[in-house]
C-alpha cells in the first residue's frame, strides 16, 4: 500500500543509488563482501580486515555512501510516521541527508584528532573500524527495509520502533565487541572512558535527534 507523503520517484532514485554502492562494493571487493555478511556473531571479518585498513577504504566509502542514504531514508518514514505525517521536499531530504553524513563524518575525524593528540593511533584505528563495520551493517540492512516500507507495507509505530530496536542491537553488538577487545585498557580508564561516551557516541546522536525531530521545522 503506497502512501501519499512519500514520493516514490525520488526515493526510487536514492534506493538504486544505494543499490549500485552494494553491488559496486561486492563486485570490487567480492571476498571481503562475503566475510562482511557475516559480522554479526563472527569475529573473522574483525580480525583480518583491521590489519590492512586505510584512511580512505574504498569498500567502507561505498557502504558508508550507502548507510547515510538508507539512514536518511528511514530517519524521513520515522519522522512521518512517529511525529508528523509530511510531504515529501527535495531541499529538506537534501538538508537531512546532508547533516547525517557531516554528522558521521566529522565524528570519525574528530576521533582520529583525539587519538593523534594522545597519541593512541593504533587503538583509535581498531576501535574505529570495528564501529564503522557494524554502522555500514546497519546501512546494508535498513536497505531493504526501506524498500518493504515504501513499496509493500504502511510502516506503523509499532514497525518503526521494532526496526529501531534492530538498528540499536547490531551496533550494541559492535559496541560490545569492541569493548570486549580492548577491556583491559577501558577498565583501566573508566572516568575518560565514560567522558567519551558521553562527548563523542551520546551527543552527536543527541544532534542527530535533533536534526530529525527540526526536519519539518
Amino acid at each position: 500500500m503506497l502512501r501519499d507523503v512519500i514520493s516514490n520517484d525520488w526515493f526510487t532514485i536514492f534506493l538504486v543509488l544505494g543499490l549500485v554502492c552494494i553491488t559496486v562494493s561486492k563486485f570490487l571487493f567480492a571476498h571481503r563482501f562475503k566475510d562482511f555478511l557475516a559480522v554479526i556473531g563472527n569475529s573473522k571479518y574483525l580480525k583480518i580486515y583491521a590489519r590492512d585498513q586505510k584512511f580512505i577504504d574504498g569498500f567502507d566509502a561505498l557502504l558508508f555512501f550507502n548507510g547515510t542514504l538508507s539512514i536518511s531514508i528511514f530517519s524521513f518514514i520515522s519522522y512521518t510516521t512517529l511525529v508528523h505525517p509530511s510531504e515529501f521536499n527535495i531541499n529538506q531530504f537534501f538538508k537531512l541527508l546532508f547533516g547525517i553524513g557531516v554528522l558521521f563524518l566529522i565524528k570519525v575525524l574528530l576521533e582520529r584528532l583525539i587519538a593523534s593528540l594522545f597519541d593512541i593511533d593504533a587503538l583509535i584505528d581498531s576501535y574505529l573500524f570495528q564501529k564503522t563495520t557494524f554502522k555500514n551493517y546497519s546501512g546494508f540492512v535498513l536497505f531493504p527495509i526501506n524498500c518493504i516500507l515504501i513499496y509493500t507495507i504502511e510502516p506503523t509505530k509499532k514497525i518503526v520502533y521494532l526496526i529501531i530496536g534492530l538498528v540499536i542491537l547490531i551496533n550494541l553488538i559492535g559496541f560490545i565487541t569492541s569493548f570486549k577487545n580492548h577491556q583491559k585498557l577501558l577498565l583501566n580508564n573508566i572516568f575518560y572512558f565514560i567522558l567519551y561516551l558521553c562527548a563523542l557516541e551520546i551527543g552527536p546522536y543527541l544532534i542527530l535527534y535533533k536534526l530529525i525531530k527540526d526536519f519539518n521545522a
